[in-house]
């Protein structure tokens, strides 16, 4: 039997939920109800300003504002792992970057203290140089 990705509940798959729906809806507050005050993420981004650790949850709306502005994007989580203190999800992104279809796998992992995120790492698989406009 072939479990899905929602009928397995974790503190990953509902960090990554909430990840997804920022992402896709611009809708952050789900995902920032559950980060610690001492938040911080990175995003590989060959953008000045975004090529190094991000931190708090004001840079985090930000960077939705940014990415929205740029994909219109569906995530689609394909492997979940998760321990004590982490969590990875691998998920493909499909729609639009700067108006031409793309599609891609990426990797995420979640740091937790306790029930909340600490902090997330994201790895891209595709050529960032994407992100300019063309």
């Amino acid at each position: 039997m072939e479990k899905s990705f929602s009928s397995v509940p974790s503190r990953t798959s509902e960090a990554f939920d909430a990840f997804s729906q920022a992402l896709e809806t611009g809708h952050t507050e789900d995902f920032l109800k559950k980060v610690t005050e001492d938040f911080h993420f990175f995003v590989p981004l060959p953008l000045e300003g975004w090529n190094h650790e991000q931190q708090g949850k004001e840079r985090f709306e930000e960077l939705i504002r940014f990415e929205r502005s740029v994909f219109k994007m569906q995530l689609t989580p394909l492997i979940v792992l998760e321990n004590e203190d982490h969590g990875v999800v691998v998920f493909r992104s499909e729609g639009l970057l700067n108006g031409r279809p793309f599609r891609n796998e990426l990797a995420i992992v979640f740091e937790f203290e306790a029930e909340r995120i600490r902090s997330f790492r994201e790895y891209v698989g595709m050529p960032l140089k994407n992100y300019e406009t063309p």
